[in-house]
């Protein structure tokens, strides 16, 4: 039964496009998947940096169509979620990358949990970001 609404960060996109059991699994459970728009920003600089741009250009507007699936973009109200998050890393002397800060800005906002890999999205807890770490 599909039971939650996910936030998927650059790199589990990228571990679906290879794959991943755990990542499908979670995707194919999740009611809504969505989409910051860090995480396009951050997928069309790699599309640049590869020698598949199309293939992959061609893919993610195939994954972007499903129905399930919805581009999200910043708002003001993120931009307050941010501010919170990047003031609350910095007193407690954790440094993230800033479009995570983005991305669990968006996340916070929309209540809902970030797909990654990276666990500094832990450190974000203490401003109620969640996350499934694979």
């Amino acid at each position: 039964m599909k039971k939650r609404r996910l936030m998927i960060d650059t790199n589990a996109y990228s571990a679906l496009m290879s794959g991943h059991d755990d990542v499908i699994a979670a995707l194919n459970d999740a009611i809504e998947v969505l989409v910051p728009i860090a995480v396009l920003g951050e997928l069309h600089d790699g599309f640049r940096g590869g020698t598949k741009m199309v293939e992959n250009l061609k893919t993610l507007k195939s994954f972007l169509a499903k129905p399930s699936v919805k581009v999200v973009d910043a708002t003001q109200a993120t931009a307050e979620r941010y501010g919170e998050i990047k003031s609350a890393l910095s007193k407690s002397g954790h440094p993230v990358p800033i479009n995570d800060i983005w991305i669990a800005a968006q996340a916070l906002e929309r209540n809902v949990d970030i797909l990654t890999f990276d666990h500094h999205f832990r450190f974000m807890e203490i401003c109620g970001v969640r996350a499934v770490l694979l």
